[in-house]
């Protein structure tokens, strides 16, 4: 923990004081900014704003954004109570935020446009259940609709509007069925469209296909036997990055639509699924990042044991330009890589105490672990000839982080245990929005949200809205966070 964070074990009062206490006072140290990162991936012209159309910021999935985070201040934060899990929280150039969330009864997936001055929920629109990860990313389109595929294999895109009334409402503006290409109990689990408009798809099961809803053309290829795809899925202009339960592609389309492979680069997805992971192999979406196009490079974490290697691969060709071992103090990730420029931050979800798993997550091994933490960076040499570890810290991050190219920070959540200096997690633990400096991994400023399970961020990703508001889903809603 950075010097300037009040460390728990110089609090030996704490239970007098209180977390929130705590926090208050490491809020009051201002933020850093330590270096200028770029550039970002190529924006997609079929995509809403850069930063805020994915879940992970572009297409390109780099985690990054053009945005500041909150700035030098106060900070204060509100938690919006959904009764629902928010993973996906999207904001339009209209200003208003989307969220894709489960709710914790019934589970059927509800989309929820935010009030952008207060985080509030405006109105509503559910669609058909799929499974636990069915549903979870969408995008936001340049027309700020959202873009996602239900329960019933149905491709949608939600608009909001005033109706007549003057009242807020969702809809959806089109459909296309995919039923043709997913089959009979498999589901979507990735979207994003590509530089001529068409939507790319990555099922559970392996198919990966492109929609063209203009037309009601689908065209699908099902990946060898036994790959799963667990994870979603990036576009650029080089093409479309995959990384199934064993290796990573990077696919194109022939004219008619029908997806090709470029290239695979098969990798080390241990003997086993581990604890803190919701399948076995890689938990990453495939990132793109480079120095000079923004998408020179693809970057996965493996699921190597007992250390985790970070990969990259050249994107023209996809030859390995390095594996460096990441995540030295809980060697596990669910959570995909941060990218932008030449710099790679990875997260470590070992040992997080997810409450649900897929149906075909397997067995954990171990069975199960202390979420101990861990956060990397890696460095892809200037002249492409490999990769060096920059820094390894045991910052115990529960949500993806997210790059701000602005500000010059990462942004994520950190959770704290109620027993300082320990390891455990419980339902009484703290969770508080912190800023890191990347050039040097230390933490620079904290804000307490809250304690307990109500506030658990569950390695979901924030979102940084303009206005410098974080949004960032939790197991039960969305917490606000901005300077008061």
């Amino acid at each position: 923990m950075d010097s300037t964070v009040p460390r728990p074990s110089l609090f030996p009062r704490a239970a007098v004081l209180g977390a929130a206490t705590l926090f208050t006072l490491a809020a009051a140290f201002p933020a850093q900014a330590a270096t200028t990162f770029g550039p970002l991936p190529p924006h997609n012209p079929y995509s809403g704003p850069q930063g805020t159309a994915t879940m992970h910021g572009d297409t390109g999935s780099s985690d990054a954004t053009p945005l500041p985070g909150p700035g030098t201040g106060s900070l204060t934060s509100k938690r919006v109570a959904l009764q629902s899990a928010c993973p996906t929280i999207l904001v339009g150039s209209d200003g208003y935020p989307v969220a894709l969330c489960t709710p914790i009864f019934g589970q059927v997936p509800t989309v929820h446009l935010l009030d952008p001055a207060s985080g509030a929920s405006l109105t509503t629109l559910t669609i058909a259940k799929g499974s636990l990860l069915g549903g979870v990313y969408a995008y936001l389109d340049n027309q700020d609709r959202l873009v996602a595929v239900d329960g019933n294999r149905t491709l949608l895109r939600i608009g909001h509007r005033r109706n007549s009334s003057g009242n807020w409402e969702l809809y959806v503006s089109s459909s296309l069925s995919l039923a043709g290409a997913v089959p009979e109990g498999d589901a979507v689990t990735g979207v994003s469209p590509d530089w001529q408009g068409r939507v790319w798809f990555a099922t559970g099961g392996g198919v990966v296909g492109t929609a063209d809803d203009t037309t009601g053309t689908v065209r699908s290829l099902t990946l060898p036997a036994g790959e799963r795809i667990d994870n979603s899925i990036s576009t650029a202009p080089d093409g479309t990055a995959i990384s199934t339960s064993h290796a990573t592609y990077l696919l194109n389309a022939a004219a008619d639509g029908t997806p090709t492979i470029t290239w695979r680069q098969a990798y080390d997805r241990g003997p086993a699924r581990k604890p803190g992971q919701l399948s076995w192999g890689t938990g990453s979406t495939p990132t793109f990042f480079g120095p000079r196009s923004g998408t020179d490079y693809v970057t996965i974490v493996d699921n190597a044991s007992p250390t985790e290697n970070l990969l990259v691969y050249r994107t023209d060709t996809g030859a390995q330009v390095c594996s460096v071992p990441v995540l030295k103090s809980g060697s596990g990730s669910e959570n995909s890589p941060v990218a932008v420029g030449n710099s790679v931050f990875v997260a470590s979800t070992y040992g997080y105490p997810y409450p649900a798993l897929p149906e075909n997550a397997g067995t954990s091994v171990p069975a199960s672990a202390d979420f101990t933490g861990g956060f990397s960076r890696v460095d892809v040499r200037a002249d492409g000839s490999g990769c060096d570890l920059k820094w390894d810290t045991n910052i115990r991050s529960s949500a993806v982080p997210r790059l701000s190219t602005a500000d010059g920070l990462l942004h994520t959540i950190v959770r704290s245990p109620l027993i300082p200096g320990t390891n455990s997690t419980s339902i009484l633990d703290n969770f508080a929005y912190a800023e890191i400096d990347p050039e040097t991994g230390k933490t620079v400023r904290t804000k307490y949200v809250g304690t307990g399970s109500l506030f658990d961020s569950l390695q979901m990703v924030g979102s940084i809205a303009p206005g410098g508001v974080v949004y960032q889903g939790t197991i039960t809603g969305v917490v606000r966070i901005n300077n008061g």
